[in-house]
């Protein structure tokens, strides 16, 4: 039986999107590499923000990040280095500086180098 796939179309905040398919079990980021797009990441552990991303529609799975927190779900972000998708997804690239801000304003730790 083949493994359950999802589509991820990423919306560049610049404009312009491309689409890829994400197994179930795969990361998002290791996806989109695959399927030959670039996209910004770091640690590649769910630690920094590098990967941020925010989320459209559609939900993913954090729990193999190193730190991710309700709050940053509730905010719409997503780390994709270690994000699986849920279901297909819609998401904008580049978002560390916003995810920061989130972070900051729940008085949550939020690396600064990235």
């Amino acid at each position: 039986m083949a493994e359950k796939t999802f589509t991820v179309k990423v919306e560049f905040p610049e404009g312009g999107e491309e689409t890829f398919e994400a197994g179930a079990g795969e990361y998002i980021l290791g996806a989109a590499r695959r399927a030959g797009l670039q996209l910004p990441s770091l640690c590649e552990q769910g630690w920094d923000l590098a990967c941020a991303v925010k989320i459209v529609e559609g939900e993913v799975d954090q729990s193999d990040s190193r730190r991710y927190f309700e709050e940053d779900r509730k905010c719409g972000f997503a780390l994709i280095c270690t994000g699986k998708a849920c279901s297909d997804l819609v998401i904008v690239p580049y978002q560390s500086k916003q995810m920061r801000k989130c972070r900051d304003e729940h008085g949550l730790p939020a690396p600064r180098g990235t």
